[in-house]
């Protein structure tokens, strides 16, 4: 895998390349990797594999994709081409007004590929407090100056932001932290996340790492060494969105108690 993405790397110029992670499927595989040019945000482009040899470029999600990706609840299959059949319920409200009767929409395999990791992305991607630096041309950065965060500030999930593009007004943290610096605090905080609890925040006993896990979508890891610049996040799990999360932290499905405490 290493050397696919080395080719890609020369072949785009990229300034850097990451593994993004694994989705699994029934008969194959996805492997998906990114990398940017210059801005860490904007310039990000997709790329994904069934056998880690030959990478094909992910396309952009479309709308249509991203409506239906939350009611497909069947496997990944492992073949770009395949067409799926998506079942929409009577009075299901995914294309803006609800429906009269029970409908059948059709969604290729590789536009719901590319919807769902966009879904990961915009939801659980994650970055600590700092690691990008936005500059006064508007163009985001990872910041040479970040030196990792101390175990004090790793225990309060305001601390991690969404590596995404802000969904929330510009003034936001502005009225919520004391340390406000815009330049770093562009980016939403995992706080406002709802429901509260929908992360795990974990140290280890040395106090020198911090995990982050979301229940919406089991498989996906952030992690950070502490007083370092080093962290990442990783994805590995079946691309489906675990929407029964509010009934979790409710405490409705306690059969399930151990499995999001790590246990």
């Amino acid at each position: 895998m290493c050397l696919g993405r080395r080719k890609k790397n020369n072949e785009n110029h990229f300034r850097k390349i990451f593994f993004w992670g694994r989705i699994f499927g029934t008969d194959n595989d996805y492997y998906v990797a990114y990398g940017y040019r210059s801005d860490a945000m904007h310039d990000r482009v997709f790329y994904y594999s069934t056998n880690c040899v030959n990478w094909g470029l992910l396309p952009l999600p479309t709308d249509y994709a991203k409506k239906l990706v939350p009611l497909c609840t069947a496997r990944f299959q492992g073949d770009p081409a395949l067409v799926l059949d998506v079942l929409l319920e009577k009075d299901e409200i995914a294309f803006g007004e609800p429906l009269t009767e029970p409908q059948v929409r059709k969604l290729k395999e590789e536009d719901r590929l590319s919807a769902t990791i966009h879904l990961i992305n915009h939801e659980v991607l994650v970055v600590p407090r700092g690691a990008l630096y936005k500059r006064a041309d508007g163009a985001i950065v990872e910041s040479l100056a970040f030196e990792g965060l101390t175990p004090l500030e790793a225990r309060e999930i305001k601390n991690f932001l969404h590596y995404r593009v802000p969904t929330q007004k510009w003034n936001t943290n502005l009225l919520t932290r004391d340390d406000y610096n815009f330049a770093m605090d562009f980016l939403d905080p995992l706080d406002v996340d709802i429901p509260e609890g929908c992360w795990l925040l974990n140290l280890t006993v040395s106090e020198d790492t911090v995990v982050l896990k979301s229940l919406y979508w089991p498989g996906m890891f952030f992690y950070h060494l502490l007083k370092t610049p080093r962290y990442g996040f990783v994805y590995f799990g079946n691309g489906i969105k675990c929407l029964d999360v509010p009934f979790f932290l409710n405490g409705l499905y306690p059969i399930y108690e151990d499995f999001f405490q790590g246990k």
